[in-house]
């Protein structure tokens, strides 16, 4: 009896062409880069002192004293405020604080001028408010119309009036750390201080702080 013949089967390579996929992923990345909002660059004012030698230290710090805090930022995260303009002549007028809430934030919220005002204090009230209304009516605030309201509300500006606006002088010591000098630009955005400055440690500034060992 004559045997049967085993039958092969014919094995076939199976290959999967990806160069088609290869063009839809350009599409679909193509397709994302047009249609999908970029981040904004998120930049900081800064109202830097001027460089012109013809100023005068006066004119160039040109501020009532009641509506200005001297903030330095100090080596081991120390950071210390004055009322007004710096005494030189009399340490007890620099105030150690601390960071953020119930710290140097509290301090400028609750700064009065001479007229018994709470400028700050005012001005936050005015920004939530102002917030408060962009988000219950996105559409009737866009970017542009926000940030012209935010700018009137930081200059004083307000529904109920024109009130005082606080000017801040951030100065750093040399053993401070630029994530303090950040941290301190920071409050000034938390508390909608429209006008600040980053100046310079000048030699009286010097005394001042070794009067007290603060580096």
């Amino acid at each position: 009896m004559a045997k049967k013949k085993q039958s092969r089967q014919k094995k076939m390579n199976t290959r999967v062409d990806f160069t088609p996929m290869v063009d839809m992923m350009m599409l679909l990345i193509t397709f994302f880069m047009l249609c999908t909002s970029l981040a904004k660059p998120q930049t900081m004012n800064l109202t830097m002192p001027s460089n012109d030698k013809n100023i005068s230290d006066q004119d160039r710090n040109a501020a009532k004293a009641s509506q200005t805090v001297t903030i330095y930022v100090c080596g081991n995260d120390k950071i210390y405020h004055v009322d007004g303009i710096p005494n030189y002549d009399d340490p007890t007028c620099l105030k150690e604080t601390t960071w953020g809430k119930k710290g140097i934030r509290d301090v400028l919220i609750s700064h009065k001028t001479e007229d018994g005002s709470v400028p700050v204090a005012e001005i936050m009230a005015a920004k939530i408010k102002l917030d408060q209304k962009k988000l219950a009516h996105p559409e009737q605030y866009p970017d542009s119309i926000y940030d012209k309201m935010l700018g009137e509300i930081k200059k004083g500006n307000l529904e109920t009036g024109k009130v005082p606006t606080l000017t801040c002088i951030i100065k750093c010591t040399d053993e401070a750390s630029y994530k303090n000098m950040v941290d301190a630009l920071d409050e000034m955005t938390i508390c909608s201080i429209g006008t600040y400055v980053i100046d310079k440690i000048n030699e009286d500034d010097e005394k001042l702080l070794g009067k007290l060992n603060i580096k």
